[in-house]
């Protein structure tokens, strides 16, 4: 009985993960949940744009070109106005640029899936705990061709918490590791044209029963693109794109490599825009396509970024991002500190 529970409550946090498109038998869905208020503004069409504290997400090799010490932190209320009002995603990123050496990064993510009702044998009630998936990523970038072409990676430990277990079963827990790489090329054939490409969550299958139960991380891989057409001092325009697909089946991890490509209706697409006056304030906005996931629409956000002596540079974003058959939007509220 205790089995059969936790597979239910495993199956509950995956279709609450699904507003995310991913159609999959992946577990540890919580990994592909995308931080930050600018990049859900742009229709999650980031990881060509990134280069401020959430970049070690998005794309590892993007950190490269960043020289500043960077700090970011974000806050989702996930599927909030859907009945689950107490699941919560939040973000805690850092980069810091060594000359000579390159960019070390690190970041957390936690997402707790609210308070659930501990009962016993008999199906009495004996109290309360919360599930919640947790990661710790560190990550090291670096320009190899300087000034246009960065790489790097990230190595991160993850631990999930479904439940407690019975008197003579385990608790509903799990632990796993994985890698993510990526690589950015800056100005490629003309000024203001940036190409990405990252893969995610490259590690062993999750256990939390038995191995015969397993299930596969949400390997992803992202295509992206982004184009700076305006660069002047009172007025920015940048555009960007995004592709991409969960590498998720049961197949063996490096075999998922060519047999994750067989459902392409699965893949997910965005696209954005981001209009920005006077370097103060910022108007986003963007269309998300995860027609597998039933989650498509419009994009919305808006920043305010302040530079003071000259040296320090604090930066607040919104945003609102299509949320799927639950709820309309989710809202996105995230801080950023440089200097």
């Amino acid at each position: 009985m205790y089995k059969y529970r936790l597979l239910v409550l495993a199956a509950l946090i995956t279709a609450l993960a699904l507003p995310l498109g991913a159609i999959s038998q992946a577990s540890m869905l919580s990994l592909t949940f995308e931080p930050g208020g600018r990049a859900n503004g742009m229709g999650r069409a980031y990881s060509a744009v990134a280069d401020d504290a959430y970049a070690p997400w998005w794309n590892p090799g993007a950190t490269a070109f960043n020289r500043k010490t960077q700090l970011a932190g974000s806050h989702i209320p996930w599927l909030a106005g859907s009945g689950f009002n107490d699941m919560y995603y939040e973000y805690l990123g850092w980069n810091q640029y060594f000359r000579g050496l390159g960019n070390v990064n690190a970041h957390i993510l936690l997402l707790d899936m609210g308070e659930q009702i501990q009962t016993d044998e008999n199906n009495n009630e004996i109290g309360n705990f919360h599930s919640f998936e947790f990661a710790a990523n560190a990550g090291y970038s670096y320009d190899v061709i300087p000034e246009h072409l960065g790489v790097g990676a990230n190595f991160k430990l993850m631990y999930s918490y479904l439940g407690p277990g019975q008197p003579t079963e385990p608790d509903g827990k799990a632990f796993g590791f994985a890698f993510d790489l990526g690589a950015k090329y800056q100005d490629f054939l003309t000024h203001g044209t940036n190409l990405s490409f990252a893969i995610q969550n490259i590690g062993p299958n999750i256990t939390y029963i038995d191995q015969e139960q397993s299930d596969p991380l949400p390997m992803t891989v992202r295509l992206g693109a982004a184009y700076q057409i305006l660069d002047m001092p009172m007025n920015k325009l940048l555009v960007s794109a995004e592709a991409s697909k969960v590498l998720a089946n049961e197949d063996p991890l490096f075999q998922r490599f060519v047999t994750g490509w067989q459902h392409m209706d699965e893949a997910i697409y965005g696209f954005g825009a981001e209009y920005t006056y006077l370097d103060l304030i910022s108007l986003r906005g963007g269309y998300f396509m995860d027609t597998a996931g039933s989650v498509t629409g419009p994009s919305f956000g808006a920043g305010l970024q302040y530079t003071f002596s000259k040296k320090y540079k604090l930066s607040a974003d919104f945003s609102m991002v299509p949320a799927g058959e639950l709820v309309d939007f989710n809202k996105v509220f995230s801080l950023g500190f440089e200097f």
